[in-house]
């Protein structure tokens, strides 16, 4: 196949999918272009300098580092890191937490960066994760991807492991991303929608991007509905190199688990908790940090080798591609635990300044041409955000080895440099710092030879197999969650022709799927799949990329609610919170007021929060322990009967007594296998471990 080069000169319309403009061309790696047409201008740079293609980064080779020169990705990358201030364009919201990374396993073979080498040694780092779309004042659970970014102060320097909750990347170029971003943005004519996905300008661009379409199978799964912070996965999406004290490069590429597993909200669950919390993730962080509950991620490495990497069906460079475990199985080498909330919200979790570009000795990069973008895009968004290049010596971003260098002055220059030398080498000041080869970061010496170009390996065009592996690894609840996301999203598009394009292409991931959608959007007839520029593989399902498949049988972590009134039983109250407690999960009792409740033995209880104001989205599982009297009642209160239907509806354990049961009966709740009596607490709890998921299909029509 000859390699992916820019469409300029090709005939217009060539491999253009129908459903599609036909000012539209098909690049060889399966990227789409868009040529000037009659009255349209030419896109140029700011300097009025035509462009000739504004898909691929100028690169040493085929497969080869980004290049410097190119003035083309550095003008479109600069000028979209400095569009606001001081708000982070993408990631604005955010939640972060101190803590420490503990190793258990020596990397030694495989680098020298003592970091990964010095087993027991915790070193303190600081981790955010955020939300990408939406702004700093937008709520914590829309359909979105996270940010999760680690900062590691190492006795070498600082490591800023950055990457997101997804193993994958919309894009596989770095001069793409400020068309990516704009597009999800909101619509600048309007202002609108906030953190969102679901308008036409993120799926226009989408749909003319076939390279995103591995992407767009995990954010329309449950994976970007997530019920906690402290449940998500964490990946450094890109390969990296570890050197060894030889000299020699292995790839590797990070992975966070969560040492309470997976788990996700479903759609309406999430709408609703937006409403009644927009905290609601930052909270559930704060809380669990300050009860001791510190949340803790294994820290797992994929390794292999070049002549490894040239055996894939894939290439490890592309960012819209991952490694299946079942390929290169996972090592776990240490952990990170999360065990301190920041002094001050300002100066740490919105000063922190991450940077792909900070690596210690004995980690260097590959050339992941997303990877090689970001290098030089996040040290230019700090200069802008934080308005200095001494942002360094805030304190949260501070290295805490020491560090020296002959770099002078500037704005918000807060350290005084003495002494007449500022400037190496020289032979004035025998203190001042020098270069040292024997321990200083060095790059590995990679052969890169070829024409240089604005050229896409041929071995990145690729675009369905991954995707279609995705979407076939998921439960059947999954793929219908799945589907029904896509129909949710395309069903806010206002064009016709974006809808129908996005159909082709699932056509190409799998025809059920596409089915599904078309379905769901009411299209008559499917629309023609636009040609892959390779073929689509059938490659091995992967079990590891579920949630609902791989989820802990666990309680720890997890939240129950209990909606009690005056009357209600203590001894019941009791037997569930002590089982829930001891499952390391924490009980909140709901009542229709705050402050003291009056229990059928007269004594007194405290509600943590009002029914009104505490729906039952807030809960993994509620139990509802009323008099009859109380139940007559509040069978008469929204807040009520909405408590109880909605915590059905999101499939959730229920645990009644008589009272409870009435109340069911009142809101039309037919009893099923996880509506459980509360003198059974054990099938309770085991209930309330997971959800209910038999039961989704008899109350929701999924895709």
């Amino acid at each position: 196949m000859p390699t992916s080069k820019a469409a300029t000169g090709a005939a217009k319309g060539k491999n253009a999918s129908p459903a599609q403009d036909p000012s539209v061309s098909v690049g060889n790696g399966g990227e789409l272009h868009q040529q000037a047409g009659a009255g349209q201008p030419d896109l140029t740079t700011n300097q009025g300098v035509p462009i000739a293609d504004n898909q691929n980064s100028l690169r040493a080779n085929r497969k080869g580092p980004t290049l410097l020169e190119d003035f083309i990705l550095r003008e479109k990358i600069t000028h979209f890191d400095h569009e606001r201030i001081p708000e982070r364009i993408v990631h604005a919201r955010g939640t972060a937490a101190h803590g420490f990374f503990e190793l258990e396993k020596s990397l030694e073979k495989y680098t020298t960066a003592k970091i990964l080498t010095e087993i027991g040694e915790q070193t303190p780092l600081f981790t955010r994760i955020s939300t990408v779309a939406g702004g700093a004042g937008s709520v914590d659970t829309p359909r979105d991807v996270r940010g999760f970014a680690v900062k590691m102060y190492t006795k070498e320097g600082n490591w800023d492991l950055v990457g997101n909750n997804i193993p994958v990347f919309f894009i596989q170029d770095a001069i793409k991303f400020p068309d990516l971003v704009h597009a999800v943005k909101m619509e600048p004519d309007r202002g609108f929608p906030q953190s969102a996905t679901a308008h036409d300008t993120f799926w226009d661009f989408i749909s003319l991007t076939p390279e995103s379409m591995h992407m767009v199978m995990w954010i329309m799964s449950d994976r970007t509905i997530p019920r906690s912070l402290r449940m998500v996965e964490g990946f450094g999406v890109h390969s990296f190199r570890l050197i060894n004290a030889d000299g020699d490069s292995t790839f590797v590429k990070f992975h966070w688990r969560p040492k309470l597993g997976l788990q996700s909200t479903i759609w309406d669950e999430a709408v609703k908790i937006a409403g009644a919390d927009p905290d609601y993730h930052r909270r559930d962080m704060f809380d669990a940090i300050s009860a001791g509950a510190f949340p803790e991620w294994e820290l797992a490495v994929q390794l292999f080798n070049e002549e490894q990497a040239d055996s894939f069906p894939f290439d490890h460079l592309d960012p819209t591609k991952l490694i299946p475990e079942e390929l290169v199985p996972l090592e776990v080498i240490g952990r990170m635990v999360l065990n301190r909330w920041p002094d001050n919200f300002f100066a740490e979790t919105e000063q922190v300044a991450f940077c792909p570009s900070h690596i210690p000795p004995g980690i260097d990069f590959s050339n992941d041409p997303l990877l090689q973008g970001r290098l030089f895009s996040y040290l230019d968004t700090q200069l802008s955000r934080l308005g200095s290049p001494n942002f360094h010596q805030i304190p949260v971003n501070a290295p805490k080895c020491p560090f020296a260098n002959h770099q002078r002055d500037g704005h918000m220059q807060m350290q005084q440099p003495k002494g007449r030398v500022a400037y190496e080498p020289n032979s004035l000041a025998n203190d001042s710092p020098r270069e040292n080869p024997a321990t200083g970061f060095t790059s590995f010496g990679a052969d890169e030879s070829g024409a240089k170009g604005r050229v896409r390996a041929e071995s990145f065009a690729d675009h369905y197999s991954q995707a279609r592996q995705f979407y076939l690894s998921q439960t059947a609840h999954e793929q219908a969650h799945l589907a029904s996301a896509l129909v949710f999203e395309l069903s806010k598009v206002d064009h016709l022709h974006i809808r129908e394009a996005m159909v082709g292409h699932l056509l190409n991931i799998d025809e059920d799927l596409a089915q599904r959608v078309a379905n769901g959007i009411n299209l008559d007839k499917l629309p023609p799949a636009p040609k892959p520029a390779a073929p689509v593989q059938d490659l091995a399902v992967s079990p590891a990329l579920q949630i609902i498949g791989k989820m802990k049988d666990t309680l720890e972590g997890r939240m129950v609610g209990i909606l009690i009134a005056d009357g209600s039983d203590k001894k019941s109250i009791d037997a569930i919170s002590k089982r829930v407690a001891a499952e390391k999960a924490t009980v909140k009792i709901i009542a229709p007021k705050v402050g003291n409740i009056k229990l059928a033995d007269g004594s007194l209880l405290k509600a943590d929060g009002q029914l009104a104001g505490t729906p039952s989205v807030m809960f993994d599982a509620v139990a509802v322990i009323l008099s009859t009297d109380a139940a007559a009642m509040l069978g008469k209160e929204a807040a009520a009967i909405d408590f109880v239907r909605d915590a059905y509806g999101h499939l959730k354990a229920i645990g009644i007594d008589e009272g409870g049961q009435a109340l069911l009966q009142t809101a039309g709740i037919d009893p099923d296998a996880g509506v459980i009596e509360i003198t059974a607490p054990d099938k309770f709890i085991a209930a309330a471990k997971t959800r209910q998921w038999d039961r989704e299909a008899t109350i929701r029509t999924l895709a």
